[in-house]
């Protein structure tokens, strides 16, 4: 295996090599337009690339080449194009160390505890979606004895999909894979913060399929993402972002009466009841609030709801967990946390510390050590916080922050809490600690969101059903349900036997 310093000399080949393109067609092209942007390490500041700046001319192009591409492809066996998702998936294998050391440098997560976990969740995704071709099932259906009525399900032709930046290859894996299997093509727009890693990644992916079966293109929302949506060549749309982005892709989306997913953020409630295991929720908070991400992550728990009798005794236990963590450079092995995304994205979270920082009621915690060396001196850090005696009513535990901010919300009484836990206008996700079975049954039932989770934090793995409700979006992804439910579409045939 290449040493470390090989790992990031090949790297950021790679980002040089693809700096300042978009991939359709099988090909690298330039952006029509000949317009660039940078791309710059969030812990270093230091540029580290390009990326096309695309507008309307590049989705035409796209979309075209992926329209082109569509018949043929959907003409295959869905066991035969499961098998050439299998055989990308060995490709991403084979590439796993520089994927992740590509997404440590433009993203500044950790390649420890974030970025490599990423990479790896990438591939695995391609090869769980591979095997589920066989699932592309119909129904016969007794309608009349003289009828043989069956149905069958087709792919909706070109996909567009529209990557965040915060987990961009899995959630990119969580769009493409189940659209692909399902016999459609794909046209990805990436984050304009993290073009890089998801332009290698797709490059990767035209070694093992057919020109034009998936497309990636990089720019602006207003100027590519926009374009892309309104392309009526594009049947299905899939985002994951903001609520206000997501909005208006839906109406976009709704003018021409095609269907979108969309997972849409959170503002996820950690039930800690009084008798919890306290060694192991402190430990599911500590993960379960992504602070080895920044805490940007849609199902960080950013409210975690603690019985009063514990409270003292939870949050001392989790500052010292979060203490001993290390923050510092993405690359180093030792590191266990990263860094923000980017500027705007470090002066949003500085602008909550600074409102939480105002509230005369609440305790603010500021944890782990900012990096000392010189090189990082200018990185985009934030100390992981904890402001304990927040409001549920607080603008801190009703905003998303996306960033390593949590609030730690006091209650007397179970009720209490999941009402709490459900005064939101997000339903992403929820957890529950408790050793009582029969309060965390009743739980999972009352909780108002679309992944719940009892004594654990996990992230959405490929094979768990993950979406959210009510502001959190519309859909699924991850399963052989997103696949079936949202990249294909039903036909009834009937014929008679007369």
């Amino acid at each position: 295996m290449d040493k470390p310093n090989n790992l990031l000399e090949t790297a950021l080949a790679h980002a040089r090599r693809l700096s300042g393109v978009h991939l359709y067609a099988g090909k690298l092209q330039a952006p029509l337009s000949g317009k660039t942007f940078p791309v710059a390490s969030p812990a270093t500041r230091q540029q580290i690339g390009t990326a096309a700046d695309g507008d309307a001319q590049d989705v035409a192009a796209a979309v075209g080449a992926a329209a082109g591409a569509q018949a043929d492809w959907a003409a295959m066996s869905p066991r035969a194009r499961g098998k050439i998702l299998q055989k990308a998936a060995a490709q991403l294998t084979q590439h796993t160390e520089e994927i992740a050391t590509l997404l440590a440098l433009e993203t500044g997560k950790a390649i420890r505890t974030e970025s490599r976990v990423e990479a790896n969740v990438l591939a695995d995704c391609f090869e769980f979606y591979g095997g589920l071709g066989s699932e592309l099932k119909g129904e016969t259906i007794p309608f009349a004895p003289n009828m043989l009525v069956f149905t069958q399900r087709e792919p909706i032709g070109v996909v567009a999909a529209i990557l965040p930046w915060n987990a961009p290859l899995m959630l990119m894996a969580f769009k493409i894979a189940p659209a692909l299997v399902a016999g459609n093509t794909v046209v990805v727009k990436s984050a304009e913060e993290a073009p890089l890693s998801t332009l290698f990644v797709v490059d990767l992916l035209n070694r093992s399929l057919p020109p034009g079966v998936v497309n990636i293109l990089s720019g602006f929302g207003p100027s590519c993402g926009g374009p892309l949506v309104a392309d009526r060549r594009v049947g299905k749309v899939t985002f994951t972002g903001s609520v206000d982005t997501g909005k208006i892709i839906a109406h976009a989306a709704a003018d021409r009466l095609i269907p979108t997913t969309l997972e849409l953020g959170g503002k996820s409630p950690m039930i800690v009841m009084d008798d919890a295991d306290l060694d192991r929720t402190v430990a599911g908070a500590v993960a379960g609030m992504r602070f080895t991400r920044q805490g940007q992550s849609c199902t960080a728990a950013s409210r975690m709801l603690v019985h009063r009798s514990v409270r003292e005794e939870f949050v001392a236990r989790m500052a010292d967990k979060v203490n001993a963590m290390r923050m510092g450079d993405p690359l180093d092995e030792a590191t266990d946390i990263g860094t923000i995304i980017s500027t705007g994205q470090f002066d949003r979270v500085h602008s909550y510390l600074e409102l939480g920082k105002r509230i005369p009621h609440v305790e603010t915690l500021q944890l782990s050590k900012m990096p000392e060396a010189p090189e990082l001196k200018d990185g985009l850090f934030v100390q992981p916080t904890v402001f304990v005696g927040v409001s549920n009513e607080d603008r801190l535990a009703r905003e998303e922050i996306f960033g390593p901010v949590t609030c730690v919300i006091p209650f007397d009484d179970y009720e209490q809490a999941i009402a709490m836990a459900n005064d939101s206008d997000y339903g992403l996700a929820a957890t529950i600690w408790t050793r009582n079975l029969q309060r965390a049954l009743d739980a999972t039932q009352r909780l108002q969101a679309g992944f719940v989770q009892v004594n654990q934090n996990i992230v959405a793995q490929p094979g768990l059903s993950y979406g959210g409700i009510k502001q959190s979006g519309l859909g699924k992804e991850a399963s052989m349900e997103a696949m079936l439910d949202h990249f294909t579409q039903k036909k009834t045939i009937l014929i008679s036997r007369d």
